[in-house]
């Protein structure tokens, strides 16, 4: 099976990834853009929402909520994120001042939770892996927020290093050294024309290599997964993360 997916921008809402329609059974995400005091009407029905904000500005309003000009940086290269998290069954008025993209990362939810703005100064940044596979890595949707199984990061990779190196999985029940968690990556260079190549495999079942660049996703069903992009590059990408026990591994 293909586990890479491709992003095309437009205008409104593109869904990437849906459960039923993809390798993946947990988890769902797409790419909202918006324009000039454009606004899109977004229901989270069943599944607990975060909405990260990659560049530019929002609204966001739902019941008396009002989360107003969220987003400062014009790209994922320009700083630390802003994030909304949506709990289940809400509809969601986001409109743009000028221009937005946002990722939105879901899963089914059974629990109702309570909703957050998350700003730079929430975000928990961590220096991961040694030379040759050292990564800078914020956790957005954490530990720290009412997310009951989404956990959204992002990663910032020095050039022409490698990430999540040694290969890894989360699809044993070992906690707390492994738990079982779908995962997606969505990649954007800087500059735009950077590229990088992506393994997953699982013994037996399957072993696939990708070509990523700006605007590749990958999905990780199951297996080992690492990432290494070209030398020259500013090599980013958003993870998310779903499973029955909320956190990050590895």
């Amino acid at each position: 099976m293909n586990y890479k997916r491709t992003y095309i921008p437009m205008n409104g809402y593109t869904k990437l990834c849906e459960i039923g329609k993809s390798s993946l059974k947990y988890l769902e995400f797409g790419i909202i853009e918006l324009t000039y005091n454009q606004q899109i009407e977004f229901d989270t029905n069943e599944m607990e929402t975060a909405f990260i904000l990659l560049g530019g500005q929002a609204d966001f309003v739902f019941d008396d909520i009002k989360y107003e000009m969220v987003g400062k940086r014009r790209t994922v290269f320009e700083g630390k994120a802003h994030a909304v998290y949506v709990p289940r069954r809400k509809k969601v008025t986001i409109k743009s001042p000028w221009n937005v993209k946002i990722a939105v990362c879901q899963t089914p939810c059974n629990k109702d939770t309570t909703h957050a703005l998350v700003t730079p100064s929430d975000i928990i940044s961590s220096t991961l892996g040694k030379p040759t596979w050292k990564r800078n890595t914020d956790f957005i949707i954490s530990d720290t927020t009412p997310s009951k199984r989404l956990y959204v990061g992002e990663a910032f990779v020095y050039p022409g290093n490698w990430a999540g190196f040694p290969p890894h999985k989360h699809d044993a029940d070992n906690m707390p050294e492994e738990g079982i968690a779908e995962e997606i990556y969505y990649y954007l260079f800087d500059p735009p024309q950077g590229f990088g190549i992506q393994r997953s495999y699982s013994k037996g079942e399957f072993d696939e290599a990708y070509v990523i660049e700006s605007d590749t996703l990958v999905e990780f069903p199951k297996g080992y997964h690492t990432t290494v992009g070209a030398p020259g590059y500013n090599f980013y990408f958003l993870w998310a993360m779903a499973g029955d026990h909320k956190g990050f591994y590895r």
